[in-house]
């Protein structure tokens, strides 16, 4: 585990498989019972590390993309809301 912020940081699990489900790259373990899990692959030494992450060198919570994904999700809320209101003002 490679993600500075998870409780499970810097311990090793037994590698199953590499895939791709439901549209997000995760990662499939068996933890030290032998149960399997699994994790974004971003959070562990199988995906090639952010340059953002190396350079932040911990100092900060958030990723590129996960801010880039924020600020998509802002956008989107925004235009929802946006439209909800010119909805209300055109009702009688």
């Amino acid at each position: 585990m490679t993600h500075r912020f998870h409780p499970l940081f810097g311990r090793d699990f037994e590698f199953v498989a590499h895939r791709q489900n439901w549209g997000e790259d995760r990662v499939h373990l068996h933890d030290e019972n032998g149960e399997l899990f699994s994790l974004p692959a971003g959070w562990t030494d199988v995906a090639p590390v952010d340059p953002f992450v190396v350079d932040a060198d911990g100092r900060c919570a958030f990723t590129t993309d996960g801010l880039l994904t924020v600020a998509d999700l802002i956008d989107r809320l925004r235009a929802q809301r946006d439209g909800d209101e010119e909805v209300r003002r055109i009702t009688p």
